[in-house]
């Protein structure tokens, strides 16, 4: 289940996420998130609940209490696991130690800290609401009181040097973390750096730089004992992110609140992108969401997509299972090009990005989709 909390304090130049700055409607969006959790219990009857993801946003900017009446909304409309993995995503100016110590008494087992760089110049540039010494400060204190901690880092910055990345990942590492996301930094359409970009007030992004931090971030990850079990996603043993690796393996999903998606298998809905729009649908107990029946073919290109961003890659078996032989043949066929020159290979008859083709996988998966 993914909770999503459409609140920031300030806009960050890159994101195309859907938020607000305004907290105003926060008390009816709970409200409505709770709302909504009562009308669609029947949806994943006789399945249970195994991860809770409260994203955003910023979903640290909600109070203890709020974060508990929701989960104590799932827990009494929903089959929950008895271990659920339940992760709250935060920014370092959020967790004081008060607010850590409380986050830790609670159900939520998990934090996801959206640090993206130890620096002032970078965080700057991004219009971060924390600055580089609220990064430090609040791993410090979180590593006290939690073990499963996962750190965000954006690669890729526009004159970031290597060993200012090298520097990032350093920190992040001596802290003890098990586990890290990592991005590129991309020019979403229609957000501020796009704008930036289009007038000459930001640099373009350099292709060749995001290459060079990525490997090295493979390579440092790989000395500490990391498994890059993802493209942008990096665990020790135990420490995989259960939530984000059951999307990739394509299990169902329910997404609760403004722009959330879902999955039950066979349909994909999604959510209105309005707080306004879905506080005042939810009031009338209607649920503000359009709904797809996925193709043969959009099921088939999402496997290609998902499974070769991942360790686990894209299984000929589980094709011809699943979608037929000529399936089978199509894919072998137009993966020829890619196998040749090295960014794909052909294991146990498992199809996987080579450590030259990570890079690549998603301009790849693309040319193999069927169309």
């Amino acid at each position: 289940m993914y909770i999503h909390i459409p609140f920031c304090k300030q806009a960050c130049f890159y994101c195309d996420f859907h938020f607000s700055t305004s907290l105003k409607k926060k008390t009816e969006l709970i409200d409505a998130l709770v709302k909504e959790l009562e009308l669609r219990k029947n949806e994943f009857q006789g399945q249970f609940i195994e991860t809770i993801y409260f994203g955003g946003g910023t979903p640290s900017l909600l109070k203890n209490y709020e974060i508990q009446s929701i989960l104590d909304a799932i827990y009494k409309n929903y089959k929950v696991v008895k271990n659920p993995e339940i992760t709250l995503e935060a920014n370092p100016d959020d967790l004081s130690e008060d607010v850590i110590k409380e986050l830790s008494k609670s159900k939520i087992n998990r934090l996801s800290i959206g640090i993206q760089s130890f620096f002032e110049d970078d965080l700057k540039s991004m219009n971060r609401a924390h600055n580089a010494e609220e990064a430090k400060t609040c791993l410090s204190l979180a590593t006290q009181y939690f073990d499963n901690i996962t750190v965000d880092l954006i690669y890729g910055i526009p004159n970031m040097s290597l060993e200012k990345w090298n520097e990032n990942l350093e920190k992040v590492l001596n802290f003890g973390i098990n586990h890290i996301s990592s991005y590129a930094l991309t020019v979403e359409t229609n957000t501020a750096l796009d704008n930036f970009i289009k007038k000459g007030n930001y640099p373009a992004i350099d292709e060749d730089l995001a290459l060079q931090h990525f490997n090295h971030l493979i390579e440092k990850t790989a000395e500490q004992g990391f498994i890059h079990y993802e493209i942008s996603n990096f665990g020790k043993p135990d420490y995989f992110s259960k939530h984000n690796t059951s999307y990739w393996q394509g299990k169902p999903y329910l997404g609760i609140g403004p722009s959330a998606h879902s999955f039950n298998g066979n349909e994909r809905s999604w959510n209105v992108r309005n707080n306004s729009i879905y506080i005042n649908s939810l009031s009338y107990g209607v649920l503000p969401m359009e709904t797809e029946t996925l193709t043969v073919e959009n099921k088939y290109n999402e496997y290609i997509m998902t499974g070769l961003r991942t360790i686990w890659g894209v299984s000929f078996d589980k094709i011809e299972n699943e979608f037929g032989n000529d399936y089978v043949k199509n894919l072998k066929k137009l993966s020829e090009k890619f196998i040749e020159e090295g960014l794909l290979i052909i294991e146990e008859d498992i199809l996987k990005a080579t450590p030259k083709g990570k890079f690549l996988v998603d301009g790849m998966a693309s040319e193999l989709f069927i169309v």
